[in-house]
């Protein structure tokens, strides 16, 4: 993927196409591709600015920091609530383990510790050992 625009490159395009020249020429003079130059005069039209759109690019984030802020308060408010009754509640597009993720990034986690008591039956085994019962004896 090539490098974005300097900003004085696309203030000269800028510049350029106001006074009329054309998007081959200016592509020319400045050692770029055409597409370069009209997709710099098009964002410039959009947003009257010459700033790259660098910040537009990328995947969208699900919620925002509110979202965040409101989620953190309710898993304060409801220790053991599951992530599925977040999503649910906050009516959010994301799955468990997305939001299992985000959560982990801030220092939440959902891990819940089995304190059952170990099974202690005995093994099944087919051969007559002293760890399990022979299943072969009925």
């Amino acid at each position: 993927m090539p490098k974005p625009l300097s900003p004085e490159k696309r203030e000269e395009i800028i510049f350029h196409k106001k006074n009329k020249e054309t998007e081959d020429e200016i592509a020319k003079w400045l050692r770029i591709s055409k597409s370069a130059v009209t997709k710099t005069w098009k964002n410039y039209k959009d947003a009257t600015s010459f700033e790259s759109n660098l910040n537009t690019r990328g995947r969208k984030p699900v919620f925002g920091q509110d979202i965040l802020e409101k989620i953190i308060a309710r898993i304060k408010e409801k220790v053991d609530i599951t992530l599925l009754e977040l999503i649910e509640e906050f009516n959010l597009e994301i799955s468990e383990s997305g939001l299992s993720k985000k959560l982990n990034k801030i220092g939440l986690n959902f891990k819940k510790r089995h304190f059952t008591q170990k099974n202690n039956n005995e093994k099944m085994s087919k051969n007559n050992d002293e760890n399990g019962l022979n299943i072969l004896d009925t």
